[in-house]
């Protein structure tokens, strides 16, 4: 309904607690196949046992991991917007939720037949997994709008961050503590990790599909039309209006340098330990938990202070503290050999890495939360799969470069020196980012469904 007065549309209401919290359950429950394939587990299992070339310094084993998940993110770029103009004409995107949830499931809980040597079917299904969750995290993202006013994005977005960290927080410690390590002696346990991720994504998603209510009217086609044709013509309409919403599209040019350092980060991160500072099974496990605590803290922290200061300046400060955290990772083996001659300890590089994990836990948590909380500020109702179909391509277009970049280098001049890559990625993130306006951002989504309701 319009004011007729102020030709505004009627102020977004909030959506019940339990739809929140069936929506936040998607979150919760697909971190478990973030954490166990992308960042803990199976990343480490291909490079070091599934291909394993240890005399190269696992370089082969890296660049095959970067070209899966980057080929798997380039198949998002070119399917999510597709997609998510098909789901608003239609009113479907509670359907290509569900085949995106159960094609990773099932993607999954395949890799249990990837043994060693077996380089072609566990990229494979790398790909097949990492894409259809990929573009599962802009089809429940889409529904974001549609909770709460814009005013309360920030906490609720921050809310299923911070959920999905619990989750991984479960489901990674679970697999930590029966599965043991990522080793060739203890593969016939740790192979299980794709079909417990698998079950665990499955079951723990039910409330999703329970709970959260497709918002929209579905539109019948044109005589002699089908859904490509008209979702082809509403992202051509939507790239030549794009100008109304030109802070969306700067903001979207800053997510593309944030989440290609974000990607990198998440892809290598354990690697990163593993290879670099050398850390023993019980570091490992005890930094998986400090970074899950610290990005759920960040998440829902930064969630509740950007409703009050503004998503924009949060989204900043949030890289900020990345830039900290990839100079602090790239320097911890240095750092520690400074420590130990200047105060005459005995740290190994492992300990201090335990503190710069807790740098890195915030800035994950919060940067992801502000930067889909702005996307749902900027988007239209009635666009807003589509909007955040764009998100998806930016962002996965970010993770192609971005991890593909670091595979390369790192093949070039090794893993320590290139994640300054990082670095560099996110301070031009932040440059973008200083010409989008909040205010202007969000007028320009409220004037356009008001247009849209009118008629």
């Amino acid at each position: 309904m319009v004011d007729a007065v102020l030709n505004r549309p009627a102020p977004r209401e909030r959506a019940p607690k339990r739809e929140i919290f069936g929506w936040a359950m998607f979150d919760f429950a697909n971190q478990a196949y973030t954490l166990l394939i992308i960042t803990v587990v199976f990343g480490e299992l291909f490079t070091t046992v599934i291909v394993g070339d240890r005399g190269d310094d696992y370089r082969l084993g890296n660049l095959l991991w970067s070209i899966a998940l980057a080929i798997s993110y380039l198949m998002v770029v070119v399917s999510g917007p597709f997609a998510g103009a098909i789901m608003d004409y239609s009113a479907s995107k509670k359907r290509f939720l569900f085949a995106s949830y159960l094609l990773t499931v099932i993607a999954t809980s395949l890799l249990y037949f990837v043994a060693p040597g077996y380089i072609l079917l566990g990229m494979m299904l790398l790909v097949l997994s990492n894409y259809a969750y990929a573009i599962g995290e802009s089809f429940i993202a889409s529904f974001l709008p549609g909770l709460g006013p814009p005013e309360d994005l920030g906490k609720i977005s921050g809310f299923g961050w911070a959920l999905g960290y619990v989750g991984g927080l479960f489901a990674a410690g679970f697999t930590l503590l029966f599965l043991g390590e990522a080793t060739e002696e203890n593969f016939e346990r740790i192979r299980w990790v794709g079909p417990f991720a698998g079950a665990f994504f499955l079951l723990a998603a039910i409330p999703t599909f329970i709970w959260v209510k497709e918002r929209g009217s579905r539109r019948s086609l044109p005589p002699g039309r089908n859904y490509a044709q008209v979702a082809i013509e509403r992202l051509l309409i939507t790239w030549r209006e794009l100008q109304q919403f030109r802070d969306l599209a700067l903001f979207l040019g800053s997510v593309l340098f944030a989440m290609a350092g974000i990607s990198i980060i998440i892809s290598f991160a354990f690697i990163y330990g593993a290879q670099v500072i050398g850390w023993d099974e019980n570091i490992r496990n005890i930094m998986f938990i400090i970074v899950q605590i610290t990005a759920a803290a960040g998440a829902l922290g930064f969630g509740y202070l950007q409703d009050r200061i503004g998503a924009k300046v949060t989204y900043i400060a949030s890289l900020s503290l990345w830039v900290a955290a990839i100079f602090a990772i790239w320097a911890t083996p240095e750092v520690t050999g400074l420590l130990n001659d200047v105060f005459g300890l005995d740290w190994e590089a492992q300990h201090l890495f335990l503190f710069v994990g807790i740098l890195a836990g915030l800035s994950l948590g919060s940067s992801q939360s502000a930067g889909r909380a702005l996307v749902g500020i900027f988007s239209p109702r009635s666009k807003a799969a589509e909007f955040f179909g764009f998100w998806g391509l930016a962002s996965k277009l970010a993770s192609t470069f971005g991890i593909l970049s670091l595979g390369l280098l790192q093949a070039m001049v090794g893993l320590q020196a290139s994640i300054l890559f990082c670095a560099l990625l996110f301070i031009i993130a932040i440059v973008i980012c200083l010409g989008v306006s909040q205010r202007r951002g969000r007028a320009a989504a409220e004037e356009w469904d008001a247009r849209e309701s009118i008629v």
